[in-house]
């Protein structure tokens, strides 16, 4: 139908989340991996359709962190237009520290703990029905 496949709008959010690391950050998740043992995997994926993307259409896609703890980050991902007028999709994503050596839940390192606060926006609103209203302008 011309729109991207439900499926095709995680790797967008997931491309863009792993592209800000890297670009604000100083964190590749891939060098991180290949270094320690242990990245992140993704216990839960909570997302909300607004307004189709086209295929071939740029897209303006914003990450932050929302909420986190030594067992989990919760990320949020907003897709707009290029303008960034419409709302095209809400993602809140939640990642748990893994070592892939012991194939086990981990802890995050107090290095990582300080990064999670110094970029963490803790006050965004908990109710993801309610988050897309205030994205539009409707709160």
């Amino acid at each position: 139908m011309g729109h991207l496949n439900n499926s095709r709008y995680l790797d967008y959010f997931m491309n863009a989340r792993e592209d800000h690391l890297a670009a604000y950050y100083n964190l590749n998740i891939y060098a991180r991996l290949k270094e320690t043992g242990k990245s992140w995997v993704v216990a839960k994926n909570d997302i909300i359709y607004k307004d189709p993307a086209w295929l071939m259409e740029k897209v303006l896609i914003q990450t932050q962190v929302n909420n986190y703890s030594i067992k989990h980050i919760e990320v949020e991902m907003v897709m707009y237009n290029e303008l960034e007028s419409k709302l095209k999709a809400l993602l809140r994503t939640v990642f748990i520290p893994f070592d892939v050596k012991t194939n086990k839940a981990v802890e995050h390192d107090q290095k990582m703990m300080t990064l999670l606060k110094e970029i963490s926006i803790p006050d965004i609103t908990k109710n993801i029905e309610k988050r897309v209203l205030e994205l539009q302008g409707m709160l």
